[in-house]
């Protein structure tokens, strides 16, 4: 039994002493293959390191190859600079001893001059005493043959300048005064040309007398009445002319107030339609016509200032404007003149830039003063303004209003548009008719203005009264005269005449020269 357990402890150490021996020599196996790891990863570090040297050696070489190209590119440029500045200066040495002799030259010239000039300073006092004498010696000589002293020599040279001076300020003043005239008038007609064919507006030429046609001529004995009772109460309660003649189934109405003839002409057209014909009757259906008549004007003002444009007009004034289409002026009608000047003188304003929307309302009211002149003293211009400025238009406005027919100064571009635009459509051909006795007294006013001037011979106004042609006596007007006579008589004629558009004031001057052969 002891036996087996020292057998059994024997052998237990005999396995205990192989197991260390196998650990040992497993532990010197392992450390001997990681000192072999470490050696392999030592040396790739190494073989690593020696690679990134060589590469950073190679790229500082790199780098240092580019440097040295460069700094040599920049040295080559440098000195080129230098070389061109180096030639440079050598040119500007070259220049300044050019400069340097010139300069030097230019000197020994200057002292030879004052050498000479000074051995000649002593002869200055005898030269100049004898210069003085000659003068004096030629003045006594100049004053025996000319007879007159020196200041009446001055005299009569200033004169003979200043008339020669005037002379030539007339010439240059005519040539000035046509070329503004010449440039002024073609712009004029330009835009006074597309100002109205940009302007349509239809006219008509009303006259002082309506015809209303009758269904029969029994009609006219029931019109006049019992002893002409029912002609009178008409005529009473319109204020018209009642003409009844032989002419076939019509009666005349007469009257200067295109208002009350319309009344008339509608009231009586109703009478006849309805057939009741009899005084009372006639003021119930003449009143009934004024009244209509009230709301016609309004509707014809608000139109009219809806077909051009213009807000804000007071009541009173559009209703104004609606009575101006019964009124004429020289055979044209006045509401249509009124649109046709509100519609040139905006386009007139907007061509020149300024206010448009102003000029177009004053167009519109311009002429309102006709609608009321037979009732009121005074120019339809005056009478115009007065309404203007009752009825809250701005002082610009009124003065426009009454500035249209130059009655007073214009304070505004504006004012004077208007003033072109009325004389537009005013003298527009067939847009007015005038008797021909009104005509020829216009022509005969025309030569008489002409006529009253000193040195005036004749004088002919030809061309419808736009233009008079004057011929003066060439003893008593001068050619520089000419053009100032002609100034002076066109601003007479624009004070004293009134005519619409413009006229040409023509003088002419003839010189003849009459010798006889013996």
């Amino acid at each position: 039994m002891n036996s087996l357990i020292l057998i059994g402890a024997g052998c237990l150490l005999l396995g205990m002493l192989a197991g260390y021996i196998l650990r040992f020599i497993y532990a010197r196996l392992q450390a001997s293959s990681v000192e072999a790891q470490s050696k392999r990863i030592i040396d790739s570090a190494q073989r690593d390191a020696e690679s990134k040297k060589k590469e950073g050696i190679l790229e500082i070489k790199d780098e240092m190859h580019k440097t040295r190209i460069k700094f040599e590119e920049e040295t080559r440029s440098r000195r080129k600079e230098s070389e061109g500045l180096e030639k440079r200066l050598a040119q500007k040495d070259e220049n300044l001893d050019r400069k340097v002799d010139i300069l030097e030259r230019k000197d020994r010239e200057i002292n030879k001059k004052e050498r000479y000039v000074l051995g000649k300073e002593k002869n200055w006092e005898e030269e100049a005493k004898k210069l003085a004498q000659a003068k004096e010696e030629q003045k006594r000589v100049l004053e025996r043959l000319a007879r007159m002293t020196p200041e009446e020599a001055k005299k009569i040279l200033l004169a003979d300048m200043e008339e020669e001076a005037k002379k030539e300020a007339a010439t240059i003043i005519r040539r000035m005064e046509q070329e503004a005239i010449e440039i002024g008038t073609r712009k004029a007609r330009g835009i006074l040309s597309q100002a109205i064919q940009r302007c349509v507006v239809e006219h008509t030429a009303d006259i002082t007398v309506s015809t209303v046609s009758l269904p029969d001529d029994e009609m006219k004995g029931r019109v006049i009445g019992r002893e002409g009772r029912n002609i009178r109460a008409f005529e009473n309660a319109t204020g018209v002319d009642l003409i009844i003649d032989d002419t076939p189934e019509a009666i005349t109405l007469s009257a200067f107030d295109g208002v009350r003839r319309e009344i008339a002409r509608v009231a009586l057209e109703r009478l006849i339609a309805d057939g009741r014909i009899h005084p009372a009757r006639i003021e119930e259906i003449v009143e009934k016509a004024k009244e209509e008549m009230e709301a016609h004007l309004k509707s014809m003002g608000e139109q009219a200032a809806f077909d051009v444009g213009v807000q804000g007009l007071h009541p009173e004034i559009i209703r104004l404007i609606g009575r101006l289409k019964y009124r004429t002026s020289y055979g044209q009608n006045v509401l249509q003149h009124s649109l046709e000047v509100a519609h040139i003188a905006s386009i007139l304003a907007g061509e020149l830039g300024v206010d448009a929307k102003f000029a177009r309302r004053a167009g519109m009211i311009h002429d309102i003063g006709k609608s009321i002149d037979r009732d009121v003293e005074g120019t339809h211009a005056q009478i115009g303004a007065d309404l203007a400025r009752k009825y809250n238009e701005p002082s610009k406005m009124v003065n426009a209003v009454a500035a249209h027919h130059e009655d007073c100064q214009a304070q505004s571009i504006e004012a004077v548009l208007l003033q072109a635009a009325d004389a537009a459509s005013a003298s527009r051909p067939g847009s007015r008719r005038e008797s021909l006795e009104y005509y020829l007294k216009r022509l005969e006013k025309l030569e008489n203005v002409a006529n009253s001037f000193r040195g005036v011979e004749k004088s002919y106004a030809i061309q419808a009264g736009r233009e008079i042609r004057i011929i003066v006596e060439p003893e008593e007007v001068e050619d520089s005269m000419v053009q100032n006579l002609a100034r002076e008589i066109a601003k007479k004629i624009e004070k004293e005449i009134e005519y619409p558009g413009q006229i040409k004031v023509t003088v002419i001057r003839e010189t003849r020269a009459i010798e006889t052969a013996k």
